[in-house]
């Protein structure tokens, strides 16, 4: 494992996933400009439904890439398990749109069709992982093809024969089957092996583990579910939406980790941790600069209808900003573990086990998140206040109840890693953030004119956007020297 690259593999998912940004937010813009707010908020609900069952796809990617990533031969029994957990994942889905069904206004034969969605992110989930396990940023290569492929099906689809929501789930399914295909052909020489029943028996005794984080999920998603339920409308889903495309922004920064995770399953230095931060850094400061001042243009590009919905993207900024870090702290303390690579290892060696007690800091915290929100659901609405207001109140919950758990990780991470930032850097990036992008926000609010027509006010857009990047990379390139090494290591992995 330690053939893998992490400077080469961060940086090639950074890019890619740049990318597929950018396409993944041109398919928004389509679906928000063709699709009506109750429409919009349909989608949103479809797809925290279908995360429902798609949180059983873990059980066998969860140690497949661990056992990849170690030398190990389990692809083959990997995919075709998937497969077969996703027929069984279509019933549990069915049953779950049933029970929503009874509490809203739904068209219930819509939501039925997105049950072909399901079969394809399980078996899209299976060879990411497997992918993970040998060549990280693959999984990026399969994204950006979904990304891209999503274009020109939902143009058709969506755009020109206006098949609203139906035509969001076709233009998704062919996107994965399209991501399905590459994955495969990346993966093929970690496919051709036999189906091995010693695998299955393995992930059938320690399903546990990998299904025990996603009571998370299930709290996350439930979210959405609760307020559809105790509010009986998808407004508020449809600005929820539309704010998160812009914050979610943030996430890309990760990216940068992407090869950190099968670095450690492999032995890698734990110095490597320190030196990644520092990168994610350099990223997601101007990634939330970005969803912050560019928060008002980018929700009119998507539907002048979202405008107002820019105190949603500011409350919910600070919690993609903590959950990007949370996770790269959770991912290093996984990837350290060991205990799995002990075939005796007892039930109670894994309790103790960081693989456990990661999870069980994640499902705390969520639970306490959605308790604190089905609360202040039930207290407030009552009160008649606005959606919108609603909505912005979710957000600013979402964040205060990050804080914590992200404090307690970093300390947990400190102890086992001693470094993990290199504060001199950070902090000039940092300024340097603060000085081109409220610049950028004075001028913007000076000289950008807001146009219906979005051929003529997205392109001055993006250039504000490139100026910002332009300005920022300038000047911690010319200030900091981290940067200057940084390019000639990029310079460096290309050569190679």
């Amino acid at each position: 494992m330690s053939k893998i690259r992490v400077t080469y593999s961060g940086l090639i998912s950074f890019i890619i996933g740049l990318a597929s940004l950018g396409t993944g937010l041109i398919f928004t813009l389509i679906v928000t400009r063709r699709l009506t707010p109750e429409e919009f908020g349909e989608w949103g609900l479809i797809g925290a439904l279908t995360g429902y069952v798609l949180m059983f796809s873990p059980v066998v990617s969860y140690w497949n890439t661990r056992e990849i990533a170690r030398g190990e031969n389990s692809g083959r029994t990997s995919l075709q398990t998937s497969t077969l957990f996703s027929l069984v994942a279509i019933l549990g889905y069915f049953f779950i749109v049933q029970l929503v069904s009874g509490s809203t206004n739904i068209n219930t034969n819509l939501f039925l069709l997105a049950a072909i969605m399901i079969p394809m992110e399980y078996v899209k989930y299976s060879l990411t992982g497997i992918s993970l396990g040998f060549k990280p940023q693959a999984g990026e290569y399969g994204l950006l093809v979904f990304e891209f492929v999503k274009i020109p099906s939902g143009i058709i689809l969506i755009y020109f024969m206006d098949m609203g929501v139906e035509g969001a789930i076709i233009t998704s399914t062919i996107s994965s089957f399209a991501s399905i295909i590459l994955l495969l052909i990346l993966a093929r020489n970690k496919i051709r092996g036999k189906f091995n029943k010693k695998y299955l028996i393995k992930w059938a005794k320690a399903s546990w583990l990998p299904l025990y984080p996603k009571i998370s999920s299930v709290f996350e998603r439930s979210d959405i579910t609760v307020y559809t339920i105790l509010t009986g409308s998808v407004i508020g889903l449809a600005y929820w939406g539309a704010a998160n495309a812009v914050a979610h922004i943030v996430n890309q920064s990760s990216k940068i980790n992407r090869g950190l995770y099968p670095l450690l399953l492999g032995g890698g230095k734990k110095e490597s941790l320190k030196e990644n931060f520092t990168h994610v850094f350099y990223v997601a400061f101007p990634l939330t600069a970005i969803c912050i001042v560019f928060a008002r243009p980018a929700l009119f590009t998507l539907n002048p209808t979202y405008e107002i919905a820019v105190p949603v993207v500011l409350a919910i900024i600070p919690v993609t900003f903590l959950r990007t870090i949370s996770a790269i702290f959770s991912q290093a303390l996984a990837g350290i573990e060991k205990v799995d690579m002990n075939e005796n290892a007892s039930f109670k060696d894994y309790i103790k086990s960081k693989l456990f007690v990661i999870p069980t800091l994640v499902n705390i915290h969520r639970g306490i998140y959605l308790i604190i929100f089905i609360v202040f659901l039930i207290l407030i609405i009552p009160l008649n206040y606005s959606e919108l207001e609603i909505v912005v109140f979710w957000g600013i919950i979402l964040s205060i109840t990050q804080i914590p758990f992200t404090i307690y990780l970093y300390v947990l991470t400190r102890r086992e890693f001693n470094e993990i930032f290199n504060f001199k850097p950070i902090i000039k990036y940092l300024i340097s953030t603060i000085i081109v992008f409220l610049i950028i926000h004075f001028v913007m609010d000076k000289f950008l004119t807001y146009q219906i027509e979005i051929f003529n006010f997205l392109p001055n857009v993006l250039f504000y956007l490139f100026i910002s990047i332009l300005g920022y990379l300038g000047i911690t390139y010319l200030i900091d020297q981290n940067i200057r090494k940084l390019v000639k290591a990029i310079i460096k992995e290309i050569r190679n």
